[in-house]
């Protein structure tokens, strides 16, 4: 606990509570922003269903010069199965979100026969900030 500095009473807190399984902490992501577009849903030949959506995070804080900068990080998420029906029934465009899941990287080639590269969120939980409405 050492380690966690004073002024951080919520790491400090968080530590505490996960000292016992720290494997949770592997490859965890957590994230609260806004919902860029409605989510893309798809049922894949097996069976499975995915969706796909992005998210925004923005970060604002003050510059050496005192001035306001805010800056904003896109990242793509996906659904699988039961996930995917929960974003295709209650998610869309610019809803606030909370999401916890694994970061997946992955890469294929092109019609060009360029190699592109991405880097998205496997959602394994989802919470609505401010609560769930029904899509109409």
């Amino acid at each position: 606990m050492t380690l966690i500095p004073e002024k951080a009473p919520f790491f400090k807190f968080y530590f505490i509570l996960k000292t016992n399984n720290m494997n949770n902490l592997r490859n965890s992501v957590r994230l609260i922003g806004n919902l860029g577009g409605n989510p893309e849903v798809k049922e894949l030949p097996s069976g499975k269903k995915v969706a796909k959506i992005s998210i925004a995070t923005t970060e604002k804080y003050k510059d050496s010069d005192g001035k306001q900068v805010s800056e904003t990080q896109w990242h793509n998420l996906v659904f699988w199965d039961k996930n995917a029906d929960f974003a295709a029934k209650y998610l869309e465009k610019g809803n606030e979100v909370a999401i916890e899941g694994k970061l997946l990287n992955r890469s294929y080639t092109d019609k060009e026969g360029h190699k592109k590269y991405i880097s998205e969120i496997s959602v394994n939980e989802i919470m609505r900030v401010g609560g769930i409405k029904k899509k109409e």
